[in-house]
Parts: structure tokens; sequence; C-alpha cells
């Protein structure tokens, strides 16, 4: 704006727009968002993200309600949003599973009672169409404030594809908008499989209802009625790619060989073995492991209903991660933070069954994340003798090393140290007994193991501290990051030995460095404190594993290593593979525990 003299003056709405205009430059120049569009119902259009007009007017008279849209039934709310489909002029929108539709009739008109229709009809409905004509805006938000999280730290939504460490952080009603398109089965399909993609649109879950059992179908509907529960939330939900890169470098966690394993001298972490209970129950702020399909969610969106399956239902924000997380390679495993929890079950598989609302009363951290960390980590496949040669023992491990290493805090550390250049350097890496031992070596140089970790000592390593703690990370408070709460990963339709996976699971959790943590105790008050991960073990009350408790106890007792523990299991696993043995482990490391237990078997049950 000018006045008399030509001289400009600030205009609010000037510098309004000026802004906007930054914005949506800044978004034409957007990898993430570039690499994200093939996956998106949006139309890019005018530097921005828009729905069809059609469409538009098709979600505004969804958001009215079923006195103005006439929405009222199974059958209607399909054509409407095949209406909606039809009108996105997208290509590569596959059609929807052959059954879909008498699914939409059968769980609307049938499944749930009366009232439950009128709820979803007359709330649930409009509000995911008001949902939906706020994702252009929640997504333009998002990337525009995704570079402001951290420094130097990319967080935007994007594909994260293999081999590709990163993070994602996503607001929660970013989330549920993108969880309602899911459910209208508004993504397009046909590029996902050349990226390797798991299904994200909810087509095949309603044509289960008419095509599978009553089981299947009770199965079904509540993983549908989980969206119900998502307008009044707020935080955020971050999903990492984690990588053992396949290559030693410098500065970096590298993926171990079998050398490393069998040389290591770290002592076995404490392990604690539960009968009953289940892994999301557990209130030590542990890590949560999913035992996941190498496409995350597995069957979530078909009908699945195994533990991951179970863990995707009942912490539904989960499933976003699907849209741009590819299936993980050997050397990647998949970590989200701040998926609440909003069911509680009984049950597994055939005999699930929902059993009531669930409120997570659980903290959030300094970024408004939920205090749950869920990792997806995928066991060998069809496991059967192979299991036991070395190469998928090695494989394993690594899997679970990968998996249990924090990754987030140990980059957030060692970036200060990278910022520095090639200085004369020296490792940091845990004995036995977790005091911190010094290896020498330049800083331009790689680590002779692959946990080792480069930094200078003294002074400077106070103020490397100093300036990484200004700098941020993503991972949750060093004291949260002490157990990690698992089970019998890998040993369902998997067909994995749960003596061996237990064992694995068990050294891949002690070999796990909390650098950060140690780094911080040692420059902080009460750094003798520093407790060593812990192992929370559910066995679900399987029968092979009721002697877990005593092995590991003996085991413990004799101070085993990391190194002691892999050793064994070679040796056993190839035996095992020669079919020199027909023992399980445990039977084969202790005979005389398990001799005793066949003599007082025999002495109690006699012929």
């Amino acid at each position: 704006m000018q006045d008399s003299n030509n001289t400009y003056k600030y205009s609010p709405t000037t510098a309004i727009k000026r802004d906007r205009e930054r914005g949506r430059e800044e978004m034409d120049n957007r990898e993430d968002l570039k690499s994200m569009l093939p996956f998106l119902p949006l139309l890019p259009c005018s530097s921005n993200l828009c729905w069809p007009s059609q469409v538009v007017k098709s979600l505004e008279t969804l958001s009215k309600g079923p006195l103005y849209s006439e929405v009222d039934s199974g059958e209607l709310l399909f054509n409407a949003i095949s209406h909606i489909r039809d009108s996105l002029a997208v290509p590569s929108l596959q059609p929807l599973a052959p059954f879909t539709h008498a699914g939409h009739a059968l769980f609307f008109d049938e499944l749930i009672s009366r009232a439950e229709a009128a709820k979803w009809f007359g709330e649930v409905v409009p509000a995911l169409a008001n949902l939906l004509l706020r994702l252009p805006s929640l997504l333009e938000s998002h990337y525009q404030n995704a570079d402001n999280l951290f420094n130097g730290v990319e967080t935007g939504l994007r594909l994260l594809g293999s081999q590709e460490a990163g993070i994602v952080f996503l607001g929660k009603e970013l989330v549920a908008a993108l969880l309602t398109c899911a459910l209208f089965c508004l993504f397009p399909a046909s590029d996902r499989g050349s990226k390797r993609l798991p299904t994200i649109n909810f087509d095949h879950l309603f044509e289960v209802f008419f095509m599978k059992s009553q089981m299947a179908n009770d199965v079904s509907k509540r993983k549908l009625i989980e969206t119900n529960n998502y307008f009044i939330l707020e935080g955020l939900v971050s999903f990492e790619r984690k990588v053992l890169p396949l290559e030693q470098l410098p500065l970096c966690v590298s993926y171990p060989e079998a050398d490393f394993w069998s040389k290591s001298v770290v002592s076995l972490c404490p392990f604690e073995v539960h009968s009953t209970g289940f892994i999301e129950d557990q209130s030590n702020g542990a890590l949560e492991v999913d035992f996941a399909n190498k496409y995350l969610g597995g069957g979530a969106l078909h009908s699945g209903c195994v533990q991951e399956e179970i863990r995707f239902m009942i912490n539904p924000e989960l499933i976003a991660g699907m849209l741009f997380l590819p299936c993980m390679e050997d050397n990647e495993a998949i970590e989200i933070v701040g998926a609440e929890r909003f069911s509680n079950y009984t049950g597994y598989a055939s005999s699930f069954c929902f059993s009531g609302d669930h409120v997570d009363k659980r903290n959030v951290d300094s970024f408004r994340r939920c205090k749950t960390r869920i990792v997806a980590i995928d066991a060998l496949c069809n496991a059967g003798m192979r299991q036991y040669k070395c190469t998928y023992l090695l494989r394993e491990a690594n899997k679970a090393f990968c998996g249990f290493l924090d990754q987030s805090n140990y980059d957030h550390h060692k970036r200060p140290f990278q910022d520095c250049g090639s200085q004369g350097s020296q490792c940091i890496q845990t004995d036995k007994d977790t005091n911190v031992v010094v290896k020498d070596f330049q800083m331009d140089e790689a680590p002779s193991t692959s946990v080792e970790i480069a930094m200078n000592r003294g002074e400077y390593i106070n103020q490397a501290i100093e300036y990484s703690d200004k700098k941020g990370s993503w991972c949750l408070d060093h004291e949260d990051k002490i157990s990690i709460a698992t089970g019998n990963w890998g040993c369902g339709a998997f067909g994995g030995d749960p003596e061996l996976k237990s064992m694995i699971q068990w050294l891949a959790a002690s070999q796990e460095i909390l650098v950060a943590k140690q780094l911080w105790d040692c420059h902080h008050e009460h750094a003798h404190t520093l407790r060593r991960p812990s192992v929370l073990y559910y066995t679900f009350g399987i029968k092979s594993l009721q002697n877990l408790n005593q092995v590991c106890q003996w085991i413990l007792s004799h101070e085993w290593t990391v190194g002691d523990l892999w050793n064994m299991l070679v040796e056993y696993s190839s035996q095992r593979f020669n079919k020199e043995t027909d023992l399980c482990f445990f039977a084969w490391l202790l005979p005389s525990l398990f001799a005793h237990d066949a003599k007082r078997s025999n002495l109690t049950n006699p012929p």
C-alpha cells in the first residue's frame, strides 16, 4: 500500500498474502510431498492441494447429516462413496473388491444395532465428511510446519522407501483424516504394488462381512468401529524406519556379522518371565514388540486376527503407517511412537472378542506423543528347519537388534561430532559390566565393531551433549528406555521355535547399547544408577516355555555373556539342522533339569 509520498506502508493483509505465496512456492519445491502425490486422492492446483469441485459438493452434502444427504443405510453410504470415487478423476484408482457393496449393507443394516447405525449416520459420517473437507488444509499445514520440528531432520509425510532411514511426524487430526480416506476407499492403489506398499483401503475388510464366517464378521466389525474415537484427539504420532546399513561405516551402527555376536562380552540383561498378561498391558514404559509381517499391518485390513492385527485394531492410528511405509528388508524395522489405545479385548484369533472401550492414561512426551513405543519386526516366515542354519540365526538376531536399538537417540548424540569434522576421536563401547571403556581411532577410520561410536574425550564431550540437547531429539526421555516387552515372536503362523526365538531376543536386547543414556549418566548426577535394559517376556501360557524362567535364571547365575549364549545357540542349531539331536534347546542345554521334570511327570502320571 502506498501513501501520497509514494512510500509503502505495512499492510497485515499484504503480509498474509505474501506468507501464503511463499508457502505455496515452498510446497511446489517439496520432494517429500512429490513422493506422496501418486498415493494421495488430492489434486495439485495453484501450488496447493485440493479436492475436485464435485468431491467437495458431495462431502459438504454428507457433512450436513442424513436429513439433508438422505444417507441412512449401508447401501446408500456405499453409493455416496462410489460417487465420490468416480468424481476423483484419479487414473490409478483401482476397482473395489467385488463384494464391498454387500459388506456395507450387511455391516450397517444388520450387524450393528439400530442405535449404533443411527449414531454412525447421524454423527460419525458427517464428522468424517468434515474431516475430509479439511484434509487439504491439514496437509498444507503439516508440510509448512514439518521443517520446524527439528534442525536438519526431515519429518514431513513422504514415501520412506527401502533402506531409507528416517522419521515422519503426523498430527493426530491428519492421521484421522488419512484413516477416513482409507475407510472411504479413496487412496489410489494401482502403483502401491510396484513400491511394495501394503493395502490401505478398507474395501477388503467390508468384503469380509459378506464372504466370511460370523467370527470374521465380529473381528472386522470392531476394526471399523475404531474410527469413531478420533474427533477429540490432539498431539502427534511418529513413524520411523530404522535401518542397519549393510556396509560398515564410520559413526554408524551397521549390520553385524556372526563374528560380532560370537565375540561379544556384553553381559546378558535381566529377563522377567510373565506367564499371564499381554505386551500392551505393561506399565514400565517399555518398547513393545509387534510380531509383524514384512508388510506393516499384515492382515489388519483383511480378516487377520493374530498379534499384529489385534494391535492395529486396538491402536488404530498404527494403520496410517501402512500408507507410506513399504515392506521391511532383513536389516530394517519400523518404530511407531504415540499411537493411542482405544479398545480392550479377550481371546486370540478365532476366540478374539471386543470387551469394551479403553481409556489410554499413559503420559505424553515433549512432542505430545502418547508414551507408547511399538516396534514392528518381521520374523523369518515358514521357518521350518532352515531357522537352525547360522545364516538365519544371524538374520533373526540382527532383525531384533535393529528393532531394539534406539537409533534416534544414537543419531541425536552423534550429530555434534559429525558437525565438528574429522578430528582425533575415541570409541565408547560397553563392557560386560556396563562400564564404559575407551578405544582410540581416528574420526575418518571405520570403528572396529559395528556398535562403536566415535567421539572426543574430556570437555568436548560435555560441550557436545549440551549442544545436542539444544538441537532436540525425537526419542522419549532417557529414563523411559529401559525394558523391552516381547513374547513368542514369529512362533505362530511363521513356524518359529519358541525356545530359540526367546534366546535370540534376549541376546539382541542385551547387546542393544543405550549410548545416549550412558552419555547422559556419565555427565550428570547419579550416573551410578544406570540400569541395563531388561526383557519382559510374555509367554501367553504356551507349554514349550513353561521352564523358560528356570533356564534364564540358570544362565544368569553362570554369568553368561551375549557371546556365550550366541555360541551355544549356534552349536545347538548346527546339531538340530544336521539331525544330530531332536531335543529342544532347553532340554539339550540342561538335560539334568529336564530329565528330573520328565521323571517327576512319570511318577505323577503313571501309564
